[in-house]
């Protein structure tokens, strides 16, 4: 039996009266303007994405923002397997001494470990109810709880590892992993998070770098394609690069408040990981040599990514490919005889919607009202509303709502279908294509220091300058404004110029930002 205690008016004037109330209610964000970081943790919690949870650091991941990442996962995989990688699991646990195996990498990322040193606690006699961590229950060797999992992973492989005739091996895993950070922000930096990390062993050093640049061209196909994010792909400098990796490859992201987001690396190896694990194969000639690895992921921070490429001082706006409802319908009524009629077309929407390969959500829940659950899906970023009421029955058709645009429109109900199937594509590409011109309009070229910090601080985004290729100047920079080299990108011009520091020479330009 449905409540009728939620009664509106089908006046339009009165059904939008409604939607303001309700966004009054609570609803409203901090704008971007306001406080960029403060819009960003609001939007997080108050669209259910994600909260705070009781380990400091970490959080809770909410079915609405798992339902996202699910599809993120599931077009990845698709990728992944496509390019004939396979799904694994490596333990979570790493032996400290295995960790120490590839110096480069234990250095890389010691301060972020956390260890496992007991594996029992017991009650403590001095304090009744609370535990203790039992003294004669210490591990005989440590264990580092996985910040990466190079380390597990080639140990396993040297038993995997023969011959060439075992090679190439295209590993998967997706996992969580902990890098105890001191500062935190949901999804872009949490003490855990979730990933997929890819690790591949192969006979050659090109078939390995060829590897590593089809894996960042993965990356910026689904960034674009996928996620609506233009991305730069580029190379990063030798001290931004991955711990143990010869070339670390990456996508660049750029937010709506002008700083960088590094959204997937790629990383070649070389032999660094299979000399650590002494990891050789037979060749066909019957001589023997170390193993040439790769290994690449993204991560939830991909979340924050999407979050702060599209959304706006309403809320969410979230790409047709990744919002887990694309359509959601709302009907408007007084009365059971209404709502029958309505429900009866809502269902035949619903019906040929999916039929087409649209998902939709008929939202008859009888406990809020219509203006509430207007302000919830915009706040939500669902790519399309419609809503129907007596005099949309009457008229045969149903109000239509972008949440790209916030545009309305009124669409006959045997064009409905055709109309959402067109506009899933149509948002897609025009929230990749406002996204692009944002980020084209904000690569800036400069020629001198004094150019450099100006545009930093009044325009952001990425600077286009050149460098003399060395680390101290690299650093030094660093130190001066916060802005770092996010990559060398792979279509930069080869010309010859002097860096924007030192005055030196330099072969070509890299982009600059302040990042995430």
């Amino acid at each position: 039996m449905v409540s009728f205690a939620r009664t509106v008016s089908t006046n339009y004037r009165k059904r939008y009266k409604f939607y303001a109330k309700y966004k009054e209610m609570g609803k409203n964000l901090t704008t971007r303007s306001e406080d960029y970081s403060k819009w960003y943790n609001e939007l997080v919690v108050k669209a259910d994405l994600a909260e705070n949870s009781a380990v400091r650091g970490c959080m809770v991941i909410k079915p609405y923002g798992y339902a996202i990442w699910e599809k993120m996962q599931a077009e990845l995989d698709r990728m992944f397997k496509e390019t004939g990688h396979q799904n694994a699991y490596f333990p979570l646990f790493v032996p400290k001494s295995l960790f120490e195996a590839e110096e480069k990498n234990a250095e890389g990322f010691a301060k972020e470990c956390a260890i496992v040193t007991h594996y029992r606690l017991k009650n403590d006699p001095d304090k009744p109810g609370k535990l203790m961590v039992d003294p004669d229950a210490k591990l005989e060797e440590e264990l580092v709880v996985r910040p990466t999992s190079e380390a597990i992973i080639w140990n396993t492989y040297k038993n995997w590892i023969q011959s060439y005739r075992d090679l190439p091996i295209k590993i998967n895993q997706w996992a969580n992993v902990v890098r105890w950070e001191m500062r935190t922000r949901l999804f872009l930096r949490t003490a855990e998070f979730l990933w997929q990390e890819g690790h591949t062993a192969h006979t050659t050093r090109q078939e390995a770098l060829e590897e590593t640049e089809l894996m960042n061209n993965i990356y910026a196909e689904f960034a674009e394609n996928f996620m609506a994010i233009p991305v730069v792909k580029g190379a990063k400098t030798k001290s931004e690069r991955f711990a143990g990796a010869l070339e670390t490859y990456c996508i660049e992201a750029l937010m709506q408040d002008g700083k960088a987001l590094q959204a997937g690396t790629s990383h070649f190896l070389g032999q660094n990981f299979a000399k650590a694990f002494d990891v050789k194969f037979a060749t066909k000639e019957g001589g023997l040599e170390h193993v040439w690895a790769t290994s690449w992921g993204v991560s939830t921070r991909l979340m924050g990514a999407l979050i702060m490429t599209h959304s706006d001082d309403k809320g969410l706006v979230l790409p047709p490919n990744l919002a887990p409802v694309q359509v959601v319908i709302v009907p408007i009524y007084k009365g059971e005889e209404q709502f029958q009629q309505i429900s009866e077309v809502a269902k035949d929407l619903v019906r040929d919607l999916r039929a087409v390969g649209v998902s939709v959500k008929f939202d008859d829940n009888d406990n809020q009202k219509p203006g509430w659950k207007f302000a919830q899906y915009e706040l939500q970023g669902v790519p399309v509303r419609l809503a129907i009421g007596p005099k949309d029955l009457e008229k045969g058709t149903v109000e239509l709502a972008r949440r790209d645009t916030l545009t309305k429109e009124f669409v006959k109900n045997e064009e409905v279908v055709e109309k959402v199937k067109a506009l899933m594509t149509e948002i897609q590409d025009s929230l990749y294509t406002k996204a692009k011109d944002y980020r084209d309009s904000h690569i800036t070229e400069v020629e001198s220091f004094d150019e450099f910090k100006s545009v930093l601080k009044e325009k952001g985004g990425f600077i286009s300058a050149h460098w003399d290729g060395t680390s101290e100047t690299e650093n030094k920079i660093k130190d001066l404004t916060k802005a770092t080299i996010r990559c060398i990108p792979f279509d930069r011009k080869e010309e010859a110029g002097a860096c924007v520091l030192t005055g030196k020479p330099s072969n070509g330009r890299v982009l600059f930002a302040k990042a995430y």
